[in-house]
């Protein structure tokens, strides 16, 4: 009888610990499914370069982590996107500044200062400095910015021939539907802007409701946009920036060795991206170009030009649409890349 009391209370000995030591076990086998939101086109590197961060993800988190990709607007405009973040609907996104800014308007220092960037290795400088101040501001809103990147530069689309800044102000020019700030700034240069999803940017050129889209060559070619407007002027307006951003909530259920290591899976994504956009912006204007598109590169003066032109509408964007702090670390920064590292080169 001794025996078996014993042996009946080591087990449930046994099986007490069992079950105190199961939610933490469960926890670490937890399956979470990651929907990402984006709107680039299915099939581009953009997409496959995702799809490849996925499955490192599944293989880093031993297939308890699921990537699902949904393309081309699938789940609404950028604004739409983070809405469903908010609500649960979505996990995650591939964001570019004006979805970025509707959770952090911090983002637009990087996004809404014209002719700010001489280069984009300038641009480079000045976003290594200000991403980790960035990323706790976007933290503190509930996202974690997994890797930050850009599409290249921001160009002139138009279905008329155009050089000069005041060319622009006599048609109706494209801006993001709810991307408020670039209305602003559309507003500030004197530039009539019509909000419209991206995914109506062709509908809008084909009846005459846009004649001018700034965007880059990529999605320019992706979205055939050059079919009807058929030139672009090779200025350097922004550089397209983006980033790719996961909710806290959906991260904090995945364990902090599984995070380290889909953290640098989504570098390698990100700097991939950001590699292969850049690359792929002469490529499409070299197919652009094929299929009838002209292009108007800056002279000297041109360039002078529209320098001057972009600096007369910073004191309408510092403190009004740029943060003013931010605004003046960002001409801080450049000045200090132009002093060492831009003379160097």
């Amino acid at each position: 009888m001794k025996l078996n009391r014993r042996f009946l209370l080591s087990s449930a000995l046994v099986a007490v610990v069992t079950l105190m030591l199961l939610p933490a076990s469960a926890q670490a086998q937890k399956k979470v499914n990651v929907r990402l939101g984006t709107l680039v086109p299915k099939g581009t590197s953009f997409h496959l370069t995702l799809q490849e961060m996925g499955d490192q993800w599944q293989k880093a988190s031993g297939g308890n982590v699921k990537l699902t990709i949904y393309t081309d607007g699938t789940m609404g405009g950028e604004a739409a996107m983070v809405s469903r973040m908010r609500l649960g609907q979505l996990q995650g996104a591939l964001l570019s500044a004006p979805g970025l800014s509707t959770i952090e308007e911090s983002v637009r220092a990087l996004q809404l200062m014209p002719m700010m960037f001489a280069s984009l290795e300038e641009f480079d400088y000045v976003r290594s400095k200000l991403e980790a101040g960035l990323e706790k501001k976007f933290l503190d809103k509930g996202f974690v910015v997994l890797y930050w990147g850009d599409a290249g530069w921001v160009h002139f689309f138009s279905k008329f021939p155009a050089q000069h800044p005041d060319d622009f102000k006599k048609g109706k020019m494209f801006v993001w539907s709810g991307d408020s700030d670039s209305i602003g700034v559309m507003k500030a240069i004197g530039i009539n802007a019509i909000p419209l999803e991206q995914t109506d940017i062709l509908i809008g050129l084909k009846t005459g409701l846009i004649d001018s889209v700034p965007t880059v060559p990529f999605y320019a070619l992706a979205g055939q946009f050059d079919k009807e407007a058929q030139h672009m002027l090779a200025v350097n307006w922004v550089p397209l920036v983006g980033a790719t951003v996961i909710t806290k909530k959906a991260w904090d259920d995945i364990p902090p060795n599984v995070q380290a290591q889909m953290k640098q899976a989504a570098l390698t994504a990100g700097a991939k991206i950001k590699k292969l956009s850049r690359e792929e912006a002469q490529e499409s204007i070299a197919a652009m170009e094929k299929r009838g598109l002209k292009v108007t590169k800056l002279t000297p003066e041109l360039q002078e030009e529209w320098n001057k032109f972009a600096e007369t509408v910073y004191p309408q964007l510092r403190g009004k649409i740029v943060p003013a702090d931010l605004f003046d670390e960002v001409q801080k920064l450049v000045k200090e890349y132009r002093a060492t590292k831009g003379a160097a080169k």
